[in-house]
Formats: structure tokens, sequence, C-alpha cells
């Protein structure tokens, strides 16, 4: 095994033989569960990215057909297969899968069981938490936790665009300079936001009569002063609300009401604005545009170029450079 940390960052790798070793593994890293292997040396490769609020998983087991019973995952892991085949049955529902195909890989609160072929799959995994974050309408409103109703893609389309999102995600985390605090934390609510409009659930996302009422221009200058002032922190939607003391779609009928932008992009201004301040006062001896982007939640170099050109006429490599 080797393991890497970067800030809030861990990374894993694990070469298994053996069903025991590989059940006892899975156990610990999942949930409890029996494995039984038709073959003496199963073998699984597991490589693990631990950002905290989610996991980024690559499975690869090879010369054998495992047969595996478990409890309860109590999280929310997504799985794509890359190859190979996958059988689970979960609450009296059986499904197969196949290269390409996009799944939750069980009712986070039921016992599933699973038969899988020789095959490589990735996965993400979910604190529950943090999708209610990112769901949430107003505290108290929803009587029923955040449940998903499907555990297969609304559509070809959004299965494609949580790919996609995972492979951005993916090469971000694994970049040590890119994956700064406020790179995860942003990774991790992109990737909620993601899998709740790939996967149909009883999240409510249209503003209420209340919200719309109480979006007036008092708890927009709270919320814009809770951003000037924590900026540099990890924060989100859900905390820019709880600050001015309104729900999150109150606080995003505000911004788009009286400023026609989004609490998140009106932080992604103020905290492109310091960047900016950074790189006037940097040494470009010492200091790179990447690692300042970064610093500031911006780990696409080519986007963050683009806003920075289109707010202040120049590059910030230019910046730097003056």
């Amino acid at each position: 095994m080797t393991t890497t940390d970067q800030a809030a960052l861990q990374t894993s790798t694990h070469m298994l033989t053996g069903a025991d070793a590989i059940e006892q593994f899975l156990s610990n890293a999942y949930t409890s569960m029996r494995l039984r292997s038709d073959t003496d040396r199963p073998r699984l490769r597991y490589d693990r990215t631990d950002a905290g609020a989610f996991t980024l998983d690559t499975l690869e087991q090879t010369a054998a057909i495992l047969d595996i019973r478990a409890a309860p995952l109590h999280t929310v892991a997504i799985n794509r297969m890359a190859t190979g085949r996958m059988q689970r049955t979960c609450g009296g529902v059986e499904q197969r899968y196949g290269p390409g195909d996009l799944y939750i890989a069980t009712d986070p609160d039921q016992p599933y069981t699973v038969r899988w072929l020789p095959s490589e799959l990735h996965s993400a995994a979910l604190d529950p938490g943090l999708l209610a974050r990112v769901a949430a309408t107003a505290p108290g409103r929803r009587p029923a936790p955040l449940r998903f109703t499907s555990l297969d893609p609304t559509t070809p389309a959004a299965a494609a665009h949580w790919w996609d999102t995972y492979c951005y995600i993916a090469h971000t985390v694994h970049n040590p300079e890119a994956a700064t605090p406020l790179v995860l934390g942003a990774a991790a609510r992109l990737l909620a936001a993601v899998t709740l409009t790939t996967f149909a659930n009883t999240a409510l996302t249209d503003p209420t009569i209340e919200d719309r009422h109480d979006a007036h221009p008092d708890c927009l200058r709270r919320a814009i002063a809770f951003i000037d002032d924590n900026a540099h922190r990890d924060i989100s939607a859900a905390d820019i609300a709880a600050a001015a003391h309104v729900t999150i779609r109150t606080i995003q009928v505000a911004f788009r009401r009286h400023l026609d932008t989004t609490p998140t992009a009106h932080l992604r201004r103020v905290r492109l604005h310091h960047a900016h301040r950074d790189l006037q006062a940097a040494d470009p001896t010492t200091t790179t545009v990447f690692a300042v982007a970064s610093r500031w939640g911006f780990p696409n170099h080519s986007r963050f170029t683009a806003s920075y050109h289109q707010t202040y006429g120049t590059t910030p490599s230019q910046t730097l450079r003056d």
C-alpha cells in the first residue's frame, strides 16, 4: 500500500489477493459484508482519493466471480462500469450493469447483494449530509430526509454529464498544486449538485412563497457582508444563506432579483478581486499565477485567465510581471 497526503486530501493504493483479504478490506472501506469467490485467489486493485466530504475510488478485480452480501451502506455511492459486468439486487429489485453504465450502488439504508464479474469500475461516495446541504431549501419545511427515488440516471445525457464532471474533479484533485481547501470544497459541492440533477430524488428545488417574500435588500446586504469577510474560507451557498438568516432559495432569489447574479457567482467575483490584488503584490520570481489562482479556488488555468481578462482587460501573467 502507498499513501500520500496533500492538505485534506489522502490517496492510497492497495493490492489484495484472496477472498478473505478482499472481504476484510471492503468491509473496512465500505460496510460489513460477506464474500464468496469461484476461485482460490481472486485479486483486487483498489485506488482511493479521500477528500473528506467525498471519495473517488477505482476498483479492478480479476480472475474471479465474487458474490457479495452487504449490510446497508449508509452513504451515497455512484458507480460507473469501465469494463466487465455487475449484477446488483436491492429491495427485491435485480439490475445488471455493463461497460459505460452509471448507477447508484444501492439504497443507502437497505442491505444488498452483488455478483461482480472481472471488471473495472469507478466510484464516487458522498456524505449524505453534503447532499442534504446542497439540496436544502428551508430547515423544517421538508418533513422527510433527502431520498433518491431511482438508482439509475434520469437520461443518458444526464449520465454523460455526471461522468464528465467526475473526470474533471478527478483531474483537479489529483493535481497537488490545485487541491487547495477552496478547490476541494467547491469540488465536493459540484459533485453533490450533479448527482442531484442526474438521479431522481425528493429534494425541493423551486422557491416557495416565503422564499420570495424574504428575498429583500436587507438579507442581500447581510449575505454580501458575509462573503466579503469570508471569501478566503471554504463557504457554500448554505453558509451564505445561514449568515443572512434565510433559506438557500431565498438568497438565490435575492441575488437574482437585485443583482442579476447568483451567490456563488458573486463569491467568485470577490475571490477574483483578491487574486488580482495578490498578483499585483506578488514577486514573480517566487510566485506563479497558478498558485495564486488555486489559492482563491480557481483550479482551471484557462477559465481563470479568461475571467481575469474579461474583468481587468489584461492577463494574470501580465499583472504578475508588472
